[in-house]
């Protein structure tokens, strides 16, 4: 029997990895402000838009918006010419509290 293996691999500035590096900068910046922090988020990019969205459990209230800018600056995206842009991309924030069945099973002591 013959298997065949694939995998994917995306260079640097490839919008997965765009979407991997904001949604591994958003979860830093909840645990930073508290260790404590359940965070699922995913990231999506698209026409100069970045959408993030999910469920997060955190006492800490990090400033999404800058966090997400800085890191698409970082990465490089600071020109219109480029089709996308930190400095002006519109951001849709969909991220919301952990819901209360997801929460349930992992809150210590319900």
């Amino acid at each position: 029997m013959t298997k065949t293996f694939t995998s994917e691999s995306v260079s640097e500035g490839h919008p997965d990895k765009v979407c991997d590096q904001i949604s591994d900068a958003i979860l830093d910046a909840y645990l930073a402000g508290d260790p404590e922090s359940r965070v699922a988020c995913e990231t999506l990019v698209k026409n100069n838009q970045v959408i993030v969205a999910g469920e997060i459990t955190s006492s800490s209230s990090p400033d999404l918006d800058n966090i997400i800018r800085k890191t698409i600056l970082s990465i490089g995206y600071d020109n219109d010419e480029l089709g996308f842009n930190g400095n002006n991309c519109k951001i849709v924030n969909l991220i919301s509290k952990q819901s209360p069945d997801i929460a349930q099973g992992v809150n210590e002591g319900e």
